[in-house]
């Protein structure tokens, strides 16, 4: 959403009313930007995320190269976070290649017992229906996504506009670039995209790109994390996203 909305707190409740600051943003868009690990599914569903990281922390230290993560990267428990840091005191470097193929292959085998999250495969499939052109803006490895998507019969509603990780790391969200990239190859506006994201950094990163925001919390800690980074509609299910875009196409 933009930053004129005033709404601070979840849009759905047990009513299963949609305010119209969320009828708004969906009916205006025309392009619909996801990022993959959240709204789409949860990778890590079945193959923990902060194994991963711990992995990759013991390739580090097995290679001699414990000093070169802080106490709080290390206990991070994010592969991302463990990626970033050895990018920035190595960039560019044969060690950030080898750090990222290992957290691709992870990804990879992640995608076995991934989780899809509740309606977004109907939803995906409405919104292509209906004439929305939609892309994935993420952090993964775009080959990661690929398979999921694949694998759920859901490519042909994104293909060819899949943005992921790419060995510029510094381009990782809350950089806007996967989002820029994302607009610029379908030729669309920002104000005419939504963007579907379920962390600050996404959030930051659509507002960087002038994109509208919609935040998915799958739980209150997630959305208390978009609200208190100034997301002002954040909704805990796509239910209703999903009610009002089929809505829409039979008004």
């Amino acid at each position: 959403m933009t930053s004129e909305t005033t709404q601070t707190g979840p849009v759905t409740d047990e009513t299963g009313r949609e305010p119209t600051d969320l009828r708004n943003p969906i009916a205006r868009a025309r392009v619909v930007l996801w990022d993959f690990d959240g709204p789409i599914c949860r990778l890590f569903a079945g193959h923990s995320a902060e194994r991963v990281a711990s992995d990759l922390v013991s390739w580090l230290e097995g290679r001699g190269l414990h000093g070169l993560l802080t106490e709080t990267e290390r206990e991070s428990l994010d592969p991302h976070v463990v990626l970033r840091a050895v990018d920035r005191r190595h960039p560019n470097s044969d060690l950030v290649a080898e750090l990222e193929e290992r957290l691709t292959q992870e990804e990879l085998r992640a995608t076995d017992s991934a989780m899809p999250t509740p309606y977004a495969d109907p939803l995906i499939r409405t919104w292509t229906a209906v004439g929305s052109r939609l892309a994935v803006a993420t952090n993964n490895s775009p080959r990661v996504v690929r398979r999921y998507l694949t694998g759920r019969g859901l490519a042909p509603c994104f293909v060819p506009h899949i943005y992921g990780r790419t060995q510029e790391l510094s381009h990782l969200k809350p950089d806007p670039h996967c989002i820029v990239r994302a607009l610029s190859a379908m030729g669309a506006a920002p104000e005419s995209a939504l963007m579907i994201g379920d962390t600050p950094s996404d959030l930051v990163a659509a507002r960087s790109a002038g994109v509208p925001f919609l935040g998915y919390a799958r739980n209150e800690r997630k959305g208390k994390l978009l609200r208190d980074a100034g997301a002002t509609t954040v909704v805990a299910s796509l239910e209703p996203v999903l009610r009002l875009v089929r809505t829409g196409a039979q008004a």
